[in-house]
């Protein structure tokens, strides 16, 4: 490889290695099957909602013997018809708790109110933050240590939100945003036979 190719191979593989961050690896955030939609690279700028994800809890529908798995049954018009709404929420992380916030409105499905959702925020022995929000019925308080997999809320409707889910999102000590990842080995499946 000639002086010039080697060059190149460093101006392209140096941005990367300096730009690469190494995602934070969290706890299962539910005991029942869940499926996650992520936020991408520049759809929001904010600490907590870049790289954030966005996580539903499914359950089995019958319809005519056939059965299917879905996030809500009936219409999905009230919250209750949902099968994560006020369902556990584990903390993802053995850390503290630095900042809870609380939205005392609870949304219809498909209709957002605006305004800050009920939120949590927690704090690794790495300095890394992760923030749970949707949430309702709080069950920490602030500097509170949590063990990972401790249930620290219930799933809720509230701030931007049109649907009973769970928000995560971690970022740095400089607040850059961290890729998620969860830990698969902490993915009980309960809600299978």
């Amino acid at each position: 490889m000639n002086i010039k190719a080697k060059l190149l191979m460093l101006v392209i593989l140096i941005p990367f290695k300096l730009h690469a961050k190494k995602p934070i690896e969290i706890h299962a955030i539910h005991k029942e099957t869940f499926a996650c939609t992520e936020h991408w690279d520049g759809q929001f700028k904010y600490a907590g909602d870049a790289l954030g994800t966005d996580c539903v809890i499914g359950g089995w529908y019958e319809d005519d013997k056939r059965l299917f798995q879905r996030s809500f049954i009936n219409s999905g018009f009230e919250n209750e018809d949902w099968f994560g709404f006020k369902k556990n929420v584990l903390a993802p992380c053995d850390c503290t708790v630095t900042k809870i916030h609380l939205n005392p409105i609870t949304n219809q499905p498909g209709v957002m109110t605006p305004g800050r959702a009920s939120s949590i925020t927690f704090k690794t022995k790495d300095g890394l933050s992760v923030i749970l929000a949707h949430i309702r019925e709080i069950d920490v308080k602030e500097g509170e240590i949590v063990k990972r997999g401790t249930v620290v809320a219930k799933v809720g409707n509230n701030g931007y939100s049109r649907n009973p889910h769970i928000h995560i999102g971690a970022w740095d000590k400089e607040g850059k945003p961290i890729q998620i990842q969860f830990d698969q080995s902490t993915l009980a499946l309960l809600d299978r036979e």
